[in-house]
Formats: C-alpha cells, structure tokens, sequence
C-alpha cells in the first residue's frame, strides 16, 4: 500500500450529509456544525469561503474547496453579506437570531435554497470521522485546501450532481461512496503540490521513503532504528538524523504513532479481534504492551476505545 492509500484507507462516507445548494445572491451560510472535514463544490456561480480569523477565498465553477474543522466558517456571495443561516451540529439550520428559516426553503430531494433558477450551484458533502487513521489525516491537512478547476479534471462532480437528487434504493450507499472517490481524487491532487506536507514529501527521498515504506507496510516487524538502517543501506546515526529533518519526527516516534492509529482503527473495524489479537497485528508483543501505551496517548484502554460512542 503506497503512502497515500494508507492514509486514505480509513476515512469512509457511512450515511454522510449531502446536499445541493441552489443560491440567489445576496446569501451568505455561517457554518457552525463542528464537523471534521467537509467538502464544498461549485457547480454553477461563484462564492466565497472565509475561514474564522482568515481571509476570503473566492470560488468559481468547478472548484473544489475542503475545510478541516471543528472550527466555523462563512461561505457566502459576499464576504461582507451577514449570515442568513446557521448550520449546526445534527443538520441543524436556524437564522442568526435563532429563529425558523424561511428565505431557504426545501427544493426537492437533498436540494434547498432560494428557487431552482438561483445563479449559484454548490454541493456539499460532510464527513463524521472517528478513526484514528482519519485522525491522522486531519492532522495532515491544513483549515482549507482550493483546488481550482483547471487544476484537476474530474468526472465525479457531474456525477455527484446527478445522483444527489435521486431518491433509489441504495442511493445512500452510492452517494457514500462517490464522496469518497471525491475527496480522495482531490486530496491526491493536493499532496501532488510542492506545498504536501514533509512527511508525504519525504517519500521521494529514496533513503527516508524506503524505511517510511517499510514501517507503515510491515508495522509488525521488530524495527528498531539499527534494523531500519542496516535495510537501507545507511548508518543508524545518519537514518536519524535525515529521517527527523525530512518527517519532523523520529523513526521511532513516527512508527509508534502510526502503529497506535492503526491499533485505533482496527479495533472499531474488527470488533471480533481480541486485544492481544491487535496487538499483534501492528507491532505490540502483547495486550498488555498496547494497553499501556494506547492509554498514555489516548487517554482510555483499547477495549473503552472500541465501546465507547464514536466521536464525530
């Protein structure tokens, strides 16, 4: 599994909020919703995005816009048009006051807004990740990535236009899906920019990218940094140190956390695997190992992890 799949492999759309925004200027959208990552693209129109404390970013047909949360923004015509609405966590929508909605009106299957001529077309696609790889990549994106349309070409956003207002047995699980394929088409775009994060970066150095490529695709091996660099053909001294100039971390602290995200990921994806069973899988000798440091960083023993409500 190359870098990026395995950081992508955790974060699955399971009955993710969409909807399709038909807009008439002036119209401005406060998002307070708390949610961890979410994905606005412009279909017909322009808008502006502008994260709290940042400046606006302007949006036309065919970008692509994700923002990492929990923290609110605006999308709006205008920078400088107030709020007509705000949405809350629940797909919960109120006015500013507080008060009932009446200016965006319901429009038929997962479309509300103005009328159906408005000038602007967005669709929106909310994500409620709870696993620690998806953790891992929140960590990795910056508030808000752009990506304009003559950056990238894809079909799918046609595609999620078309199938967002159709109401078929198992549309929930299509429309799941085309998310996915959505924001993962975007985010490989992304890390494609000289910008990626080090880390990311550090795959193409070809000593750092080989011992990267082995922890995360071995996570149950032994490795220790001597092991790591007897493998790619460096001294253990040199590994360190141009493995922590080119990640940010050290070997061994970049392993243990990726082998804790993996134990967190696992233990809500395979809930008939035993602690010890997990262990085992990611690199621990036993339950007890992976307990120990699970709770350190994680604050609850494996076993709450996995019982315990999952966090949007």
């Amino acid at each position: 599994m190359d870098p990026l799949a395995a950081l992508l492999d955790g974060p699955r759309a399971h009955g993710a909020f969409l909807l399709r925004s038909v807009l008439t200027p002036p119209w401005s959208l406060r998002i307070e919703d708390g949610a961890p990552l979410t994905v606005v693209a412009v279909v017909r129109g322009d808008a502006y995005v502008v994260p709290d404390g940042g400046e606006p970013v302007p949006l036309d047909a065919g970008d692509i816009v994700i923002v990492r949360g929990p923290d609110p923004y605006l999308v709006a015509d205008d920078p400088g048009t107030p709020p007509q609405a705000l949405i809350l966590p629940g797909d919960e929508c109120r006015t500013p006051d507080g008060g009932h909605l009446t200016d965006l009106v319901d429009l038929g299957i997962r479309t509300w807004g103005h009328g159906p001529d408005g000038s602007t077309i967005m669709l929106t696609g909310t994500y409620g990740m709870d696993g620690e790889v998806s953790k891992r990549l929140l960590a990795a994106l910056p508030t808000l990535i752009v990506l304009r349309a003559d950056e990238w070409s894809s079909p799918l956003v046609p595609l999620l236009a078309t199938e967002i207002t159709r109401d078929v047995p198992g549309q929930e699980t299509v429309l799941d899906r085309l998310l996915d394929l959505l924001l993962i088409s975007a985010l490989r775009t992304w890390f494609a920019r000289p910008d990626a994060p080090a880390w990311y970066r550090a795959h193409t150095d070809p000593i750092v990218g080989q011992a990267l490529r082995l922890m995360q695709h071995q996570p149950a091996q032994p490795w220790t940094v001597a092991k790591l660099a007897a493998n790619v053909g460096i001294s253990r001294a040199a590994l360190a140190r141009r493995f922590t100039s080119a990640v940010g971390e050290a070997p061994m602290s970049y392993l243990a956390s990726w082998r804790l995200a993996l134990a967190a990921d696992r233990l809500r994806q395979h809930p008939d695997d035993t602690i010890g069973a997990v262990a085992h899988q990611v690199g621990y000798g036993s339950s007890f190992a992976l307990s120990t440091a699970f709770k350190r960083v994680y604050g609850v023993s494996p076993q709450a992890y996995r019982t315990r409500e999952p966090m949007a």
